[in-house]
């Protein structure tokens, strides 16, 4: 990856996201070398050096840091190998928007490295290495959250097919009709039980398109989806990425969640 980037800038130079979310009821020198000249009647002297120089070595230009907002060949490169790798991120389009953001986030969390959500040198090494999470299913289609990395995956038959960011409970402490509860997101083997196509006004705040797969825990679209943990308990994902599961069915009833 950091070769086709290199190479794209390079040439582009050269041109000029257990009471959870829902508690209520669903609705990047060459010198010429001295030839002596001797004569018996003369002293040594040396030549005359070369007035030529050697041209000088330009390195290649580093390939810029990319992040929201960009746009070109080495953006479109980034979605591919993004792609490639299994980082959901939409359509590739050369257009470095959110959806491209949340695919770094996520390839980021698995490379452990710093969540901004550009590409710089460490991500482009991450790149390169083709850095990928392991599941822990084997058999099947898999939903696991890994609440540690912060990544939810879908996986099929013991193999990663997608990876997405997701932020999960924030484990802060939160007040709701005068009761404290804590904003978790329990572990455990659950099963996509409800599901509701459009927006959930729960007393939480909004869902969209929720997959509940844990009383009122569920899989959900949100307008924020930071590289943190945010949620009261739900697992935000962005609303491109809710719309995706929804329309390729990637997330029926009855699928398996495992959170760990």
């Amino acid at each position: 990856m950091r070769k086709i980037l290199a190479i794209t800038v390079a040439a582009v130079t050269a041109l000029t996201l257990a009471s959870g979310c829902d508690s209520g009821e669903p609705a990047a020198e060459n010198t010429p070398s001295a030839v002596p000249e001797t004569s018996s009647a003369a002293p040594t002297a040396s030549a005359a050096p070369s007035s030529s120089a050697p041209a000088p070595v330009i390195p290649p230009a580093p390939p810029r840091k990319l992040k929201v907002g960009a746009e070109g060949p080495d953006v479109l490169a980034l979605q591919q190998r993004l792609t490639e790798l299994g980082y959901w991120n939409g359509k590739a389009d050369g257009k470095f928007g959110g959806t491209t953001q949340q695919a770094v986030y996520a390839l980021q969390k698995a490379a452990g490295i710093g969540r901004d959500g550009t590409v710089g040198p460490k991500t482009l090494r991450a790149l390169d290495r083709g850095v990928r999470p392991k599941p822990r299913s084997t058999t099947g289609r898999t939903v696991e959250i890994d609440l540690k990395k912060q990544l939810l995956m879908l996986v099929d038959n013991g193999e990663i097919s997608q990876i997405l960011n997701t932020s999960t409970g924030s484990n802060e402490y939160y007040q709701q009709k005068g009761e404290t509860y804590l904003a978790d997101t329990p572990r455990g083997r659950f099963t996509v039980s409800r599901q509701i196509d459009g927006w959930r006004n729960a007393p939480l705040g909004l869902l969209w398109r929720p997959k509940y797969f844990n009383g009122g825990i569920a899989v959900h679209g949100a307008n924020s989806v930071p590289p943190y943990p945010a949620s009261h308990g739900c697992a935000r994902v962005s609303i491109a990425a809710m719309n995706w599961l929804w329309n390729s069915d990637a997330l029926p009833l009855k699928t398996k969640v495992w959170v760990y």
